[in-house]
C-alpha cells in the first residue's frame, strides 16, 4: 500500500511561496534523492502549472537543475483538475471523483505518492487520505501568502524532526 505525503517548504509565520524563498544547495539535492525516489506525484491545477518548468530543458540549468529535471519527468504524475483538458508527459489528468482515483493508486501501488499544492492537500485531508505531512521550515518570516494549511489544521502528532541544511528543519506529522 502507497502512503500519501503532502510535503512543501514553508516559512516560520506558516506560508508556502516558492517565489519568495528557495531550498539551498544541500536541501535542493536532499530533493532530488526524494524525487528520484517516489512512486509519482498528485498535483492540483496551480501546483502543476508550477512544476511544467521541469518539462523544458534550459541551458542555463546546473547540473543538479537538470538532476531534478530528469527525476521529475520520469516519476508518473497525477493532476486533479477540472479545468484543465490535457496534461504534458508522463501525467494523467483527474476531472473526476479524485477521492476514487487516490484510493485506488493508494491500493495498487507501493512506496511513497507526493501530494503537491495546499488546496489539494486540504481535499485529500477532508477525505482522510493523507497519511504524514513533512514541513520544511525555513528561517524567512512573509507576513502574507497562501498558508500550508489551506483550511482547519488536522489533529497531527510529531513522528519526525531532521536538520536539513541552510538552517532548514523538516517537521513531520501524522494524522493523530
Amino acid at each position: 500500500m502507497a502512503k500519501l505525503v503532502f510535503g512543501m517548504n514553508q516559512s516560520l509565520d506558516g506560508y508556502v511561496d516558492h517565489l519568495a524563498f528557495a531550498p539551498g544547495p544541500s536541501l535542493f539535492r536532499h530533493f532530488i534523492a526524494q524525487v528520484r525516489g517516489l512512486t509519482g506525484s498528485v498535483y492540483g491545477r496551480r501546483m502543476y502549472d508550477v512544476m511544467r518548468y521541469w518539462d523544458d530543458d534550459d541551458a542555463q540549468w546546473s547540473a543538479e537543475e537538470r538532476d531534478f529535471a530528469v527525476a521529475w519527468r520520469r516519476q508518473p504524475k497525477w493532476v486533479a483538475s477540472r479545468s484543465l483538458t490535457s496534461v504534458g508527459p508522463n501525467a494523467t489528468l483527474v476531472a473526476e471523483d479524485l477521492e476514487a482515483t487516490i484510493r485506488r493508486l493508494k491500493a495498487e501501488l507501493d512506496g511513497e505518492i507526493e501530494v503537491a499544492g495546499p488546496e489539494l492537500a486540504r481535499s485529500l485531508t477532508d477525505l482522510g487520505l493523507i497519511d504524514e505531512y513533512q514541513i520544511y521550515l525555513h528561517p524567512v518570516v512573509l507576513g502574507h501568502g497562501k498558508p500550508y494549511f489551506a483550511g482547519p489544521r488536522p489533529p497531527l502528532r510529531l513522528v519526525g524532526s531532521d536538520a536539513m541544511g541552510e538552517n532548514v528543519i523538516r517537521l513531520r506529522y501524522a494524522p493523530a
